[in-house]
């Protein structure tokens, strides 16, 4: 072989959640492991997850929380390393952190702790990760091992394993490399598109409804296939907030989704009963005690909210119902892969090993993480899908 081709055991394409994961595991082994990445930093998108807190994973980690064209594909990697190993890597590393709503787990201080005790794990296991490299040429040869080529030197390697991530994000150097790879060896790639991504309106919605930005509400948004049920945000293209970003994942362009402005109540009933107490007073006043002002000022006519409680007929109140209850609203797309948490689709679930994360079609090669056909949902998910992914690949390249 020649002397400016290192010769090393694993060779990992992308320093993000999943490809650190592995990387310390292989180490572990003993494998002589070098991570490639083409940013200037190690785990970019962890450093920005969770407004700089990083999400890292979530208490309530079950399968069902995940879409892919295999339903069943994750449930392996999710058993083996569950959200319990991880806490315990971060609990003996003494990083200070919270839980918040629906079981998501934040750092108290900084997402640099989870990326910190990262890189230190990578360090014990003497594993090298060489940033600023780009991949210029990736090939099999006949005794099955890997030659890369990158603009940090020349590798052979018996392991390769993509785990540089979607598109999601391009500030934080997203990279289509990994799609491009599975396709040079042969592999299906589900089409992507992105996903936990805010919506954005159609003209006449979006002059309706920009003087609403800053607003959040909680309700229960819905669409033929799911719901869910956390805050909503205005913004000045569009929706956002948990709600939005979670049903962004279902959606398909075309269709409207359903707004429960107040899930918790009949508002049909609670008018009636306040029209036998308070018959007086206007609609606009029962409203703003449940909604912001601003909402109920954009959702109703003014001649219908100076209205008396006495003076609303059955109809009415009905329809007043129905409009809180069902404000259905057809965003006019998304924000794109610009402002998108993950990606959705990817490398086709069906062509790798449920519980190493090899390739069906190329001994060897393995894909872990994002470009995957694996997406969680918003809350620590995705973390976790990297977390497992990664770990059980490290225990065999």
């Amino acid at each position: 072989m020649s002397k400016d081709i290192k010769d090393i055991d694993v060779l990992i394409i992308g320093a993000s959640a999943s490809g650190l994961m592995c990387a310390i595991e292989a180490g572990k082994r003993g494998r002589r492991v070098i991570v490639l990445d083409h940013a200037n930093k190690a785990g970019k998108k962890i450093l920005m997850s969770g407004g700089g807190r990083c999400n890292f994973t979530n208490m309530n980690i079950d399968s069902s929380n995940f879409i892919s064209h295999n339903a069943h594909f994750c449930k392996s990697a999710l058993s083996r390393y569950t959200q319990w190993d991880f806490i315990a890597m971060v609990n003996d590393y003494h990083v200070p952190y919270h839980e918040r709503d629906l079981g998501k787990l934040f750092c108290d201080d900084s997402a640099k702790d989870i990326l910190n005790m990262l890189l230190d794990e990578c360090k014990k296991a003497k594993v090298n990760i060489r940033l600023n490299s780009n991949v210029k040429a990736i090939k099999q040869h006949d005794d099955q091992s890997f030659f890369i080529e990158s603009s940090q030197g020349k590798f052979k390697a018996t392991s390769l394993i993509i785990a540089c991530g979607g598109l999601s994000i391009p500030k934080m150097c997203a990279s289509p490399l990994g799609y491009k790879v599975a396709e040079q060896f042969g592999h299906k790639i589900w089409p992507t598109m992105p996903g936990l991504v805010p919506f954005t309106l159609h003209t006449h919605d979006k002059d309706k409804l920009e003087t609403l930005s800053g607003i959040s509400v909680e309700c229960t948004v819905s669409n033929e296939r799911t719901q869910f049920s956390e805050n909503i945000l205005f913004t000045h293209r569009g929706l956002s907030g948990p709600a939005i970003l979670q049903i962004s994942s279902y959606w398909k362009a075309g269709e409207a989704v359903n707004v429960n402005l107040l899930p918790d109540f009949d508002v049909a009933d609670y008018i009636r009963a306040r029209q036998e107490k308070q018959p007086s007073i206007k609609l606009k006043t029962l409203l703003i005690e449940w909604l912001p002002k601003r909402l109920v000022l954009a959702l109703f006519e003014t001649v219908l909210l100076d209205l008396p409680l006495q003076e609303l007929s059955k109809l009415r109140i009905k329809e007043i119902a129905e409009r809180c209850h069902h404000w259905n609203i057809k965003p006019n797309g998304t924000e794109g892969y610009r402002t998108a948490e993950v990606t959705l689709g990817g490398v086709d679930c069906n062509e790798l090993s449920s519980k190493t994360m090899e390739s069906n079609k190329v001994n060897g090669l393995y894909f872990i993480g994002e470009v995957v056909d694996v997406t969680g949902w918003l809350g620590g998910y995705n973390f976790q899908w990297a977390w497992s992914s990664g770990w059980c690949a490290g225990q065999v390249v």
